[in-house]
């Protein structure tokens, strides 16, 4: 078969044509889904489903298969084993054959923990194709012996076959992602391509179990084939994170070491694998340190920045929207929208935020304010591009895998313009395409509603990909202007002098501050710094009027005014709520004749900016 599916004698034909019945499932056995065992996790119930179906006998696993999954042991205590041990003891346990490949230990048998099974498996394997450890571990001839079992098995008698499942740990250097192959490659990729197809092996007990972390890296015509299921094995859930740490923690008084309980303990733990559970528990018993908030905080960040490999920045907001000053309408709105998700009224907030305006204006503050009100996690997206083939798409996928875990969770993308990609982009084969739309696809997964809350912060929102933008993805439009208001302006003064560590009166605020409107919040901080070390210098413990009012006086605003009103005149346009445009704005857009005015004059804009 492994070069093609060629005619079957009739003989053959005619044994194949009925089928077999469908078995899985441990020592118990089963032949349809609702007789699968209460502990199977998600992803090996689904697999059971497609399997009993008839429709594919290859499955391709990835995301976190490095873990370990719970096996249940009747009348002792749970055990938790590898994947590729709990597919052959409990997924195929009922079968006579399961075979075990990867580039290091090459073929052999996998039975679990039953030395009986195995020794039964090496009998029969020694019948069909040999002793198995005398093939070299090269994936050719590992996959050819295994073509030659599949082909045996295909054209032996109803009662003479034998129910058989192939593993491949790490498949991608199996199957590996390219263009440009090597004839052993293509081979291999022809024969995995050809096991799944074959409609002779759909009707008998066999079936393929490919294993990869990173689905990016396998070859997209195993990943996207339609004969080959790809399955995602997710990170732990509550249920299965609180039994573990339970079994964890047998035989020790939680109480001796901990300041929480399991359960809750397994409710804070969203987004950690069980691997790195043992971790956060075994640092605290045998460090000697009590796991307290402190310190459970510290384990928390490192391990969910470890599970995504430094790509997401895990942060705890101190503040809540009460600490911004100004925006009033947006801050009504973003707070409105935190009670009803801490109401659970999931169904009617947004997927998605894009907090758009000139730089300075407090995009990322606002951010972390929105998730410090809501009282859920925050985590900042960070650089996951790189320079190698297929690593970019690998590093998001696994970012998208601990983001699906943690929920609920806000996800702040700053300067999303070019962190994201775009469904057009060129002259990286591609990249910013797939970037764009494994984004696009998770954005406007309606099934993390509440859970997932994208906030995307740029000061050019014109630049951002309108799939992203649209409604369904990042829909409620938060445009940010540098403050007008005298009352705003100095209040700013006093939270940015607060900030800084600094005391400063109210009187000592000129009533009337200079370059009033093109102070951005980050300005606003400047004049404040420069005035508390004067203030220091002079021997003042607190700010004083005549150093403040120097340093307003001596500050000189950003030049860069056509840069700027771009950024303002972009924010305008993309804002979908009048409400949260101030009067000043609404003048602004009146005066120049609508939205489609203040396009013409930003296109404008853009055409000068472009020709310098």
């Amino acid at each position: 078969m492994s070069n093609g599916d060629t005619p079957t004698p009739p003989a053959a034909a005619a044994a194949a044509e009925p089928g077999e019945t469908k078995i899985l499932a441990g020592s118990d056995g089963a032949s349809r889904v609702t007789q699968l065992p209460a502990h199977f996790p998600p992803w090996a119930t689904k697999l059971a489903e497609l399997y009993f179906s008839g429709t594919t006998s290859m499955f391709l696993l990835h995301g976190n298969v490095f873990d370990v999954v719970r096996t249940p042991m009747p009348g002792a205590a749970d055990r938790w084993i590898g994947l590729a041990e709990f597919l052959a003891e409990q997924v195929f346990g009922r079968w006579d054959l399961v075979l075990h490949y990867d580039l290091a230990r090459g073929l052999r048998c996998l039975a679990g923990g039953s030395a009986k099974r195995l020794q039964q498996m090496v009998e029969t394997v020694n019948r069909w194709i040999g002793d198995v450890r005398q093939i070299p571990r090269d994936p050719t001839r590992c996959l050819a012996a295994i073509d030659l079992l599949v082909q045996k098995n295909v054209m032996a008698d109803p009662d003479d076959r034998v129910r058989a499942a192939v593993i491949i740990d790490h498949a991608s250097y199996v199957a590996a992602r390219g263009d440009r192959l090597s004839l052993a490659d293509q081979t291999h990729l022809v024969t995995l391509l050809n096991w799944a197809a074959s409609p002779y092996v759909k009707r008998l007990n066999m079936a393929f179990a490919m294993i990869d972390p990173r689905l990016s890296e396998v070859s997209e015509r195993i990943s996207g084939n339609p004969h080959i299921a790809t399955i995602e094995v997710a990170l732990p859930a509550e249920p299965d994170r609180t039994a573990f740490l339970t079994a964890s923690t047998r035989g020790k008084d939680l109480a001796t070491f901990s300041d929480y309980g399991l359960a809750e303990l397994g409710k804070l733990t969203a987004g950690i694998s069980l691997t790195d559970l043992e971790v956060l528990v075994r640092s605290s018993i045998e460090g000697g340190r009590r796991l307290d908030q402190l310190y459970f905080r510290e384990l928390k960040k490192r391990l969910i920045e470890r599970q995504a490999q430094g790509m997401l920045e895990f942060i705890e907001p101190k503040w809540g929207l009460d600490t911004v000053v100004g925006h009033e309408a947006a801050k009504r709105r973003l707070a409105e929208d935190a009670e009803l998700l801490r109401r659970g009224e999931l169904d009617s907030v947004p997927m998605g935020y894009l907090f758009c305006g000139p730089v300075g204006t407090g995009k990322s503050f606002l951010a972390m304010c929105v998730a410090g009100s809501i009282g859920i996690p925050c985590v900042v997206l960070k650089n996951f591009r790189s320079k190698y083939v297929g690593e970019t798409e690998g590093n998001l996928e696994r970012v998208l895998g601990v983001l699906r875990s943690m929920g609920p969770v806000v996800v702040i993308i700053d300067e999303a313009d070019a962190m994201l990609g775009d469904r057009d982009g060129g002259g990286d084969s591609g990249v910013s395409g797939r970037i764009f739309g494994m984004l696009a696809a998770q954005m406007g997964d309606t099934q993390y509603r509440g859970k997932i809350l994208w906030m995307l912060l740029t000061a050019r929102p014109d630049q951002l990909p309108i799939d992203l933008k649209r409604q369904g993805r990042a829909e409620v439009h938060v445009p940010l202007f540098y403050p007008h208001d005298d009352a705003e302006i100095h209040a700013m003064f006093k939270v940015l002098a607060r900030k800084a560590g600094a005391t400063l009166a109210d009187d000592d605020i000129p009533a009337d501050v200079r370059n009033k409107g093109n102070l951005s919040g980050a300005d606003i901080e400047g004049i404040i710094g420069r005035a508390w070390r004067a203030s220091l210098l002079a021997g003042s413990r607190t700010i004083t009027r005549d150093a403040l009012t120097a340093a307003i006086e001596g500050f000189m605003p950003s030049t860069q005014t056509l840069e700027r009103e771009a950024q303002e005149l972009a924010a305008i346009i993309e804002c979908t709520d009048l409400e949260f445009l101030p009067d000043a704005k609404r003048d602004k857009m009146d005066k120049l004749g609508g939205r489609e005015k203040l396009q013409e004059r930003l296109t404008a804009i853009k055409q000068i900016l472009d020709g310098r």
